[in-house]
């Protein structure tokens, strides 16, 4: 057999990747257009490079805003307003970790399904509403309009979230969506949101639980694997004797997000997927709309 070509396996890889995208973007949509009935739109004037509108000059605007050109067309004069752009944008980061392609049983998605779904009806909801979006450490720029979400999700559909892409271009007192079960070096969580709050920027923590994770469910003779295969497996004799000690490091460690979000000034939302979406996914239009 001849040997693939790198650009056949990448390709090969990336086609892999996007199976899921036109499901997980249909199911996007879906849940952005139950929500979007009870929300209001966003655009407004204010500090921003793209044209909105023209309106009537008022005598609290600066002279210096004045469109001359537009105001010679006619007898009155008329201010060029700019569209407002809330905190910078929004910039999206989806953990592609190993962990996040888990799930407890058949019947649920898999957190890495559960986070792409909320995060592109996010975006579909900003986007229709002129916001502007991006992939952190990924999108090139952050994109508004139906053409930019397109572009996006597909992006996202892609996106291997890896952890180093939260170092990505980033501008001052930008907006944040960060989702993931923060289980991958929980450990290391607080430094990595604080060093995002230092840059500065601020935003929304997306936290996506798997029930089996919260309850931990699990009786008898069990066999756990890591994600990734990275520890070997460890079997317990009588998993329900170890539910109650790991009840308690669980839920030290959602307390231990829950701090450090409110400490940092980000929002943190949970989201077990059991669950249905259009709540959450409600939640987190609130939330950015009390952070613009």
């Amino acid at each position: 057999m001849p040997v693939q070509t790198t650009a056949q396996t990448l390709r090969q890889d990336a086609d892999a990747l996007a199976a899921g995208y036109p499901a997980l973007l249909a199911e996007a949509d879906r849940v952005a257009a139950l929500v979007a009935a009870g929300v209001h739109g966003r655009r407004r004037a204010g500090q921003g490079e793209t044209f909105w509108q023209y309106r009537p000059y008022d005598p609290s605007d600066s002279a210096n805003r004045i469109d001359w050109r537009r105001s010679a067309r006619s007898d009155a004069v008329f201010v060029r307003d700019t569209e407002w752009e809330a905190a910078n944008s929004l910039y999206i980061w989806r953990d592609g970790g190993p962990g996040m392609d888990w799930r407890s049983s058949k019947s649920l998605p898999t957190k890495k399904d559960r986070a792409s779904v909320l995060t592109l009806a996010i975006a579909s909801l900003l986007t229709r509403a002129g916001e502007r979006i991006a992939i952190l450490g990924e999108s090139e720029r952050p994109r508004s309009g139906r053409v930019g979400y397109e572009r996006l999700a597909q992006r996202l559909a892609l996106s291997e979230g890896a952890q180093d892409r939260l170092n990505g271009k980033l501008p001052a007192h930008a907006k944040l969506l960060l989702a993931s079960d923060f289980l991958t070096d929980p450990d290391g969580w607080p430094q990595r949101l604080a060093a995002l709050a230092a840059r500065p920027a601020s935003g929304i923590i997306l936290h996506i639980i798997d029930p089996a994770e919260e309850s931990f469910p699990f009786k008898g003779r069990i066999e756990f694997a890591t994600p990734g295969g990275w520890m070997s497996p460890y079997l317990l004799g009588r998993a329900e004797r170890a539910r109650e000690d790991y009840r308690r490091k669980f839920e030290a460690h959602s307390e231990r997000l829950t701090v450090t979000a409110r400490q940092l000034g980000f929002t943190l939302i949970r989201h077990r997927t059991d669950q249905p979406p259009g709540p959450t996914l409600t939640a987190l239009y609130q939330a950015f709309e009390r952070s613009s």
